[in-house]
Order: structure tokens, then C-alpha cells, then sequence
């Protein structure tokens, strides 16, 4: 039978639309920078939205058209939120590129992206004067700065922010764009191969930014103060920037200043409360709270993700400084987080510890988003809470392929539409996924699956110890053993077999393992997490290590 339409207005999902609503209906709430130059920087939503057209223009003038790509390496500023929206508002795509990634990577996912232009902050300017020579399609590079800081650069056309946008009238005649076009890209961080490109719609913005601010979720509202501190560079700082001007939220841009005591001046100064975050930024902040006698007083929300949050760090802040956790999973590949701990009550009305059971899980999903998890054949397991698989994924802002690489897309997505996340998971009966570990860390000790997350965020919870990491390291009676390596807290004096006496009162013997490696720094990779494949080769090809 022919399909039966229905008589709706067919009004484009597209970014630009929520700035402008922020704009009309909340036109003085504030935006706070920490500006890279270094005093703080305050406007509001119709001031940005008056710039933002400005910066439109400017876009037009240089002569970016609908599907261009220009680029932004820039930390979290008011700049740099007004190139989120001038970008795709012309119909370009912003692609945001993480300045932590090696030098060859930023220069393969320019290459690969074919970016016409470069917005630059002035704390990357060095980086990207060293490699602009093989930045081959790049026609022009933009320095966020006023003419009065402008530095002297050896980078071609190099045009200063301020004075492309000054001249440029404040109003601009927004084109009509297809919700389906492309409207933002971002590369994996790309510690296997190279990087991977997830293209993302201006739909699948727009979805996503809807689906955070339900009150289930981060419920952004005109009450709120949002502190992004995970980056803007990063997958649009889990969504932040676009779901603040659709609550109406005033949104405060922590800048390049991302130690703890920075960032507790702003969540006090600013009454931030909500913020957003990796493991490596909160492990930091509890100890400068717990050192300085100093609480979160006006915090009703702290998210984490980008990697397992430990049991003990969620409940540091629930029951030490009181501060309500929402423990999430995502990906590149997945716009933002994909799942979320916001409680249905029959878990959130458990007793403590039960409740902090579920808090530390990665969460049920999202609506519109489909979960399961699968066995090696490809079958669908049980949601018992038990049955370990490879965790899959499908929602309208899941990718469906990779930017430009057909292999790539074909190894992730299978026939279905399901997106293969490469993380080993389970789901309970209630809906709540498990992340057990990425199958490539995954620890095989004499037949028997051992979980290096698990013996991670059990060791954090060891008096003294900052951050734990496990790798598999080879055996040859066992195939291989967990090597457990430990950054003590500041000024902490820690041994071995203490450490290894409390992990056999919480593991089985198999998993407890055969040494610790203390470091007084565990390195990361350009997204946050602990780079395992660097800790694999400074301990394990090199025979001189330090084991306690």
C-alpha cells in the first residue's frame, strides 16, 4: 500500500537554529571564557549569536560553500563556540582536530579531510607552524587573537580572528541546509592505523543535543551553569556546546587552564552545576578537595566518561563531597555518550552500596539507541548480567561508515547497521551495561578470561594509590598474567605486597597479579585515557623497569 504522509511542516533539523533560539529567548544569559590570552572573557547569547553571523559573513567572503571543511585546534572558548555554529550554518563542516595527537596524525586527517581553512589558538600556533608545509590543502590559517596579541608567525595568509569578523555586518541571511548533510567530523584519536573520520549530520547533532537535555539525562535547563571541562576538540565536548543555548543554560569555558585548582575557581565563581569529564581530570580534583579542606557547593550534577570510572572515585564524590554522579559510555564513533546511570528509581532507591553497584556501571541506553552484545560467532547473548560479549551499537547519531575509508567501515558496520564497538560488555536483565574491557586488553591466564578494567578500579580504591593501569603480560606456563602498575597519590609511600594482599581479598587467586610497577606518571593518549600500548612498550621491551 502507498505510504499515507502526514500533514506536518517540514522544518529542517540544523544547528544554527538553537543559538538562535538561545539568542531570542534567553538573550542575556552569559557565556564565560577563560580566554588563552588570559583574562576572562563574558558575553551572552545574543552577542554571540551577533558575532557568529559576523563570523558567517566572513566564512562567505573567503569562499567556503555547503560541504567545504574547515578546521578548528582550539581549546574550550567563546571563539571557538561561535565556529561551531557560523560553520555549519553556511553549510560547511567544522572539524575539530585534538592538538594532543602526534604531528604526522594532525597532518594525515587535514590531508585526508582536504581543509580549506585552519583556525588556530594561540597555544597551538608552534604546532601547527612546524607541519604547515605538508598541510597541502589549506588555503588560509586564522589565529584566534586580536590584532594587538597577534604573534609573529611563519604561517601563510595568516589572518588574525578579530579583524576578519570586525567589518562584517550582524545579521546574516542563513541558507536553507539539508538536515542530512554533514555539519561536523571528527577523527579517532587512531592507536591502531590511522585515524578514522566519523562525518556527523546536522540531524544526528540535533537528535543528540535533544536526547541530553530530557531530564533523564544531563537536563540542561536556564537554572543551570555547565562547565565542559572534557574538550571541544573531542566530540563537541560530548555534545555541551550544543545542548546549553536549547536548556537556555549559561555555558562557562574553562580555556587551556585544566588543573584542579583553575577549575574549582570557576565552579565556584561561576556556581557551575554541571560539569563533564574524564577519570584522569576528576582523580585530580578529589585530591586537591580532600588537601585543601574544600567542597563543590553548588554542584547538583558531575559526568563522567571517556574510560571506567573507579568504584572508589564515584564514591568519593557521592558520599564524601556529596555531589550526585552520572557515569556514562560513548565514542567517536557514537557522537557522545551512547548510555548513562541516570537511575530508574527501583535502582536509585536501593541501599547505598547496592545503588553504588549500578552508578558504576556504564548505564542503560539511550532512547532511540539499540544495545546488545554478541559472541564471537556473531550471536545474540542473553541480557543476564553474566553473558560476555563484544558490545554493539545502532541510533540515528551512531556512525554508519568512516569519512573516506570503505575498509574501515566495512570491519565496524556490519549488514544490519550495527556499528562493532570493540568493547567487551554485558547487559543485565534491567538494561544496564557493563564494560568488562576492550577486547584487545582483555588478559587470558591459563584459559580463563581475566578483566583488566575490574583490577583497575579495584586498585584505586587502595588507600594512597592515584591510578592504576593492568596490561597482559606473557608467561610462559600461564600464556600470559596481569602486570598491575600504580601512580601513587602525592607524598604517598606505597609496597607492593600490600596492594597485592588486598586485591586477593577481592579476586579470585587466577586474577591477583604477580607484581606492581610503581610510575610517577602513567602515560595517556590524546583523548584522556591510559595509554596501554606505550605501557606495553616502556615495561615490557624494557628489562631495566622498577617493580615494587
Amino acid at each position: 500500500m502507498p505510504v499515507l504522509p502526514g500533514l506536518m511542516m517540514e522544518a529542517p533539523l540544523v544547528t544554527i537554529t538553537l543559538l538562535q533560539y538561545a539568542a531570542r529567548y534567553h538573550p542575556t544569559t552569559e557565556i564565560v571564557s577563560r580566554s588563552v590570552e588570559g583574562p576572562i572573557h563574558r558575553y551572552d547569547y545574543a552577542r554571540c549569536y551577533a558575532r557568529t553571523q559576523q563570523l558567517a559573513h566572513a566564512l562567505s567572503a573567503l569562499g567556503i560553500a555547503e560541504g567545504d571543511r574547515v578546521a578548528t585546534i582550539a581549546w574550550n572558548g567563546y571563539r571557538h563556540l561561535e565556529l561551531y555554529y557560523a560553520i555549519p550554518g553556511v553549510g560547511a563542516v567544522c572539524h575539530t582536530i585534538n592538538p594532543r595527537l602526534h604531528g604526522d596524525q594532525i597532518i594525515y586527517i587535514v590531508n585526508h579531510a582536504q581543509d580549506r581553512l585552519l583556525f588556530v589558538d594561540l597555544t597551538f600556533v608552534p604546532l601547527i607552524e612546524r607541519i604547515a608545509p605538508q598541510l597541502t590543502s589549506v588555503e588560509a590559517f586564522v589565529i584566534m587573537t586580536d590584532r594587538a596579541h597577534m604573534p609573529k608567525t611563519s604561517l601563510r595568509n595568516a589572518l588574525s580572528y578579530e579583524e576578519l569578523i570586525a567589518s562584517k555586518p550582524e545579521t546574516f541571511d542563513w541558507p536553507e541546509i539539508d538536515e542530512r548533510a554533514a555539519g561536523a567530523l571528527c577523527y579517532t584519536s587512531g592507536t591502531t592505523g590511522n585515524p578514522k573520520g566519523v562525518l556527523y549530520s546536522q540531524r544526528s547533532l540535533m537528535i543528540y543535543a535533544m536526547n541530553i537535555c530530557m531530564r533523564r539525562s544531563f537536563g540542561y535547563a536556564a537554572t543551570d551553569s555547565v562547565l565542559p571541562v572534557v574538550p571541544m576538540f573531542h566530540v563537541h565536548a560530548w555534545g555541551i556546546p550544543f545542548g546549553c543555548p536549547l536548556g537556555g543554560a549559561k555555558l562557562v569555558l574553562p580555556g587551556a587552564k585544566l588543573d584542579p585548582e583553575s577549575l574549582y575557581e570557576l565552579f565556584e565563581s561561576e556556581e557551575v552545576t554541571v560539569t563533564a569529564g574524564v577519570p584522569t581530570i576528576w582523580a585530580a580534583l578529589i585530591d586537591y578537595l580532600r588537601r585543601n579542606d574544600k567542597r563543590l557547593t553548588t554542584m547538583r550534577l558531575l559526568a563522567i566518561g571517556g574510560a571506567a570510572a573507579p568504584r572508589a572515585m564515584v564514591d568519593a564524590f557521592e558520599r564524601e563531597f556529596g555531589v550526585p554522579i552520572v557515569h556514562g559510555w560513548g565514542m567517536t564513533e557514537t557522537t557522545g555518550s551512547a548510555t548513562d546511570t541516570s537511575l530508574a528509581p527501583l535502582e536509585a532507591n536501593l541501599p547505598y552500596e547496592q545503588c553504588l553497584n549500578f552508578k558504576t556501571k556504564q548505564g542503560r541506553g539511550r532512547c532511540f539507541i539499540d544495545i546488545k552484545v554478541i559472541d564471537e560467532e556473531g550471536r545474540d547473548l542473553p541480557c543476564d548480567g553474566k553473558s560476555s560479549g563484544e558490545l554493539c551499537v545502532r541510533g540515528p547519531w551512531i556512525a554508519s561508515a568512516y569519512y573516506k575509508d570503505e575498509a574501515a567501515s566495512k570491519a565496524a558496520i556490519d549488514a544490519k547497521g550495527w556499528l562493532h564497538t570493540g568493547d567487551v560488555a554485558t547487559i543485565d536483565p534491567r538494561g544496564y551495561v557493563q564494560i568488562v574491557d576492550r577486547r584487545k586488553d582483555m588478559i587470558k591466564s591459563g584459559g580463563e578470561w581475566i578483566s583488566s578494567i575490574d583490577l583497575e578500579n579495584l586498585a584505586c580504591a587502595f588507600p594512597g594509590v592515584a591510578e592504576a593501569a593492568v596490561i597482559a603480560k606473557p608467561d610462559p606456563r600461564w600464556g600470559e598474567r596481569p602486570l598491575l602498575v600504580v601512580r601513587p597519590g602525592e607524598g604517598k609511600n606505597l609496597a607492593a605486597p600490600d596492594i597485592l594482599a588486598f586485591l586477593a581479598t577481592k579476586v579470585a587467586k587466577l586474577a591477583v597479579p604477580d607484581e606492581v610497577v610503581f610510575l610517577q606518571e602513567i602515560p595517556h593518549t590524546a583523548t584522556g585515557k591510559i595509554a596501554k600500548r606505550l605501557l606495553r612498550q616502556q615495561l615490557l621491551e624494557n628489562p631495566r623497569r622498577a617493580a615494587g
